[in-house]
């Protein structure tokens, strides 16, 4: 039987928040819903999900001893990596110690680095994947290229958000493909794989929950990216059943081998009725924000629902609905949303603004959110109240 306790009491639940960004955020305030005390960490101070946190702490997730030091000392029910960087291994080992990793250790370890992933796909599940090479040096780069082809991908092993990604077009892109991995990564320059081009019609995230009343799925999600960074994203895209099985199928093969329980952002693309499986992320996805208007609840309730050990019976979807990234440019600590009163003008609109405190070079700072009858519409309206907004920097 699932119990949750006052809240800082002895007989309370304390969960502990492994990155504290927009998707952060939302995950701590549908713990606190529950009645569960939140503990947000980051690298920077002021985060988003710290905002709303009983407490924080700010520290290098990738320090494996700063990491320890500070799971013992809050000695959480719940540890949720909501970033990929963090010092997994030391995750493996509390999680041996008798800490609760959120879905589990070996699923942090795996996702955090796309080697292990997209190795566990292909080599042992045997999913259809796009061939790939991986390099750690600028020779083996360029050799991994030759081998693969142009057009390919290269992404640092380690990022995300699209940092460091780039495609290569040419051979004129190999030297400003090499150098942008190795500046784009997380834990700074490294190892790198490199993609073949992809020919597909979209591509999908399926939000998958595995909970203890099983497996279940959220309607799939269209999106567009630039350079891997998601800029929009809608619901449900359009499928035929055939292709909507077989996502199922493969998104429930590599949830099933991470294991735990959780919501996972399953990455496909998809070609004519043929499913192909780009990555996974055992968290919240940012394509999935779209879910705070198109579902009764959204992917951060269910994540929390079945990481708190609770049943997750149905996913009730609301109807066509769209989001749309509001990334900003430039460099200041004082960034200013006008405007408001026309962005929210149309029935049907919300937005999220994620109060990081500042940016530099880009950074995603907010979200619009619309719904109407059908998708196109959905989209068109949240375009609509996105152009009116205005972003003042002083």
């Amino acid at each position: 039987m699932s119990k949750i306790g006052s809240v800082k009491t002895p007989v309370g639940r304390k969960a502990m928040l492994l990155g504290s960004g927009e998707l952060g955020k939302e995950v701590a305030i549908e713990l606190q819903r529950m009645g569960v005390e939140v503990v947000a960490c980051d690298r920077y101070d002021n985060a988003p999900a710290m905002q709303v946190a009983h407490s924080s702490r700010t520290l290098n997730m990738l320090d494996p001893q700063a990491l320890r030091q500070a799971i013992e000392e809050e000695r959480p029910d719940h540890v949720i990596p909501e970033v990929e960087a963090i010092a997994t291994p030391t995750l493996v080992e509390l999680e041996k110690e008798g800490y609760h990793i959120t879905p589990t250790a070996n699923a942090a370890w795996l996702t955090m680095n796309r080697e292990g992933i997209r190795r566990l796909a292909a080599e042992e599940l045997e999913l259809p994947t796009s061939p790939y090479r991986f390099a750690n040096t600028k020779e083996e780069f360029i050799k991994a290229v030759k081998e693969i082809g142009i057009p390919c991908v290269v992404k640092p092993v380690m990022s995300s958000s699209g940092h460091g990604q780039s495609t290569i077009k040419s051979a004129e892109d190999i030297e400003a493909a090499w150098t942008e991995a190795q500046e784009g990564g997380r834990a700074g320059a490294g190892r790198v794989i490199v993609e073949g081009f992809v020919d597909f019609d979209y591509e999908i995230t399926l939000l998958t929950v595995r909970s203890v009343s099983g497996t279940t799925f959220c309607e799939p999600i269209g999106h567009i990216q630039v350079n891997g960074d998601y800029r929009q994203s809608w619901q449900p895209q359009p499928m035929h059943r055939k292709a909507i099985k077989q996502a199922q199928t493969i998104a429930r093969k590599i949830t099933d081998a991470l294991g735990g329980y959780g919501i996972f952002g399953v990455e496909l693309f998809v070609k004519d009725d043929n499913v192909i499986f780009s990555e996974v992320s055992p968290r919240p996805h940012d394509t999935g924000m779209v879910t705070m208007i198109s579902q009764e609840l959204s992917e951060f309730a269910l994540h929390v629902r079945a990481l708190l050990g609770l049943p997750v019976p149905e996913i009730r979807f609301l109807g066509a609905s769209a989001s749309r990234a509001v990334v900003v440019e430039g460099d200041s600590d004082q960034v200013v949303f006008d405007n408001l009163e026309k962005v929210l003008r149309e029935p049907g609109v919300q937005m999220r603004i994620f109060g990081k405190p500042s940016v530099k070079g880009h950074r995603r700072m907010a979200v619009i959110l619309a719904t109407d009858e059908t998708v196109a519409a959905a989209r068109a309206k949240a375009e609509r109240a996105y152009k009116a907004l205005k972003i003042n920097m002083l």
